[in-house]
């Protein structure tokens, strides 16, 4: 089924049922609402060889659309890919306590950025120890909003090289390849500093958070390069593929998934707005950074990554630039070529259709 369809037929109920929607969370209905359809703006296209004229509708662009953003994601994924080293690497995952996450959506913006904040350094804090890696680490940390089921669940994921640069940039301290930190120490690091910036914001939380255990899981995970391509799914193109959802004839949605704990296929049905309100809560603010690079991976530190490269004697890929899909002729197949982009866009009213509750 198709998202943007639901919306049509459903969008009136959501808005009713939830009038007080975020103002991403209606940007992010607008944006789906009109991809790839007359009122997203337009590409004029002509073909060299038999001059055939045909218009393309744009795509909205939008990080939370099912549709968009492919190009973007595997632009993501190859950038870094390129920076990947010949060690072994660490998925880190820190988790918030289910008694924050009414918090955390209130708040959204500065627990988030509090989530990086404080998993960044808790590790630089144990890593960073002389006794460990003694040196730099690079870490890649996507935010990830939901859990399979769709629940709203924030965590942040790092994935870490196995080892550390030292203080002068001329040697590479590597990680045992089964360990690099403590996790229960981690975990109680990550707490402290997490709860420390809710204070300085000013943010209430129980105080019973300060008592118990954080979830923080550290795990190998070889190459690293699995580990990014799972970070690099749900980072352009909302949190759940449209092959998933199934519209059944009373009108519900059932959402097929696979379960973390037994890796066996699942389904969860939700009524249609349900599913809309559901979906939307991992809207993220506007400009926020889902994924963000520290440490020797930081784009101001290129020329320390290259540095790196040499000294773990790593071969270096060229990859020719991934070009955009292109735009193929319906008669003979051939490339067209762009003659004019209208960017306008028109804005839609989110209504129900005439079968809508």
């Amino acid at each position: 089924m198709k998202l943007a369809q639901l919306i049509r037929d459903h969008g009136a109920n959501l808005l009713t049922k939830d009038p007080a929607l975020l103002p991403s969370q209606r940007g992010a209905l607008q944006a789906i609402l009109r991809c790839r359809t007359p009122t997203s703006g337009n590409i004029l296209a002509e073909c060299p060889e038999c001059r055939t004229q045909q218009t393309f509708f744009l795509s909205c662009g939008h990080r939370h659309c099912p549709r968009c953003q492919n190009y973007e994601t595997t632009q993501w994924l190859e950038r870094q890919c390129d920076k990947l080293l010949p060690v072994p690497y660490f998925l880190t995952t820190f988790t918030l306590p289910a008694q924050l996450r009414t918090h955390a959506y209130a708040h959204q913006r500065i627990v988030y950025n509090a989530l990086f904040r404080a998993g960044v350094e808790a590790l630089r804090a144990l890593a960073g120890d002389p006794k460990r890696l003694d040196g730099m680490m690079g870490m890649t940390g996507v935010l990830h909003t939901h859990s399979r089921r769709l629940d709203y669940h924030p965590h942040v994921h790092f994935i870490i090289p196995g080892g550390g640069l030292n203080r002068k940039g001329n040697r590479w301290k590597k990680a045992n390849p089964r360990f690099l930190v403590w996790v229960k120490n981690l975990s109680r690091i990550f707490r402290g500093k997490f709860l420390a910036t809710l204070i300085e914001k000013g943010v209430n939380f129980p105080r019973v958070l300060t008592q118990i255990d954080w979830v923080v899981h550290c795990k190998p995970v070889g190459s690293g390069e699995r580990a990014l391509e799972y970070l690099a799914r749900y980072l352009y193109r909302g949190v759940v593929r449209e092959e998933a959802l199934t519209q059944n004839p009373d009108g519900s949605i059932t959402l097929r998934y696979i379960d973390s704990s037994t890796d066996e296929p699942k389904t969860r049905n939700f009524q249609a707005d349900a599913f809309l309100q559901t979906y939307l809560k991992h809207t993220l603010p506007k400009g926020f950074r889902r994924a963000r690079d520290y440490g020797f991976l930081h784009g101001r530190n290129r020329q320390l990554l290259v540095k790196l490269q040499l000294l773990l004697a790593v071969r270096l890929k060229r990859r020719p630039a991934q070009p955009r899909p292109r735009f193929c002729c319906p008669k003979c197949d051939r490339e067209m070529s762009i003659l004019a982009i209208n960017r306008h866009t028109t804005p839609l009213p989110i209504r129900g259709s005439p079968h809508a509750a």
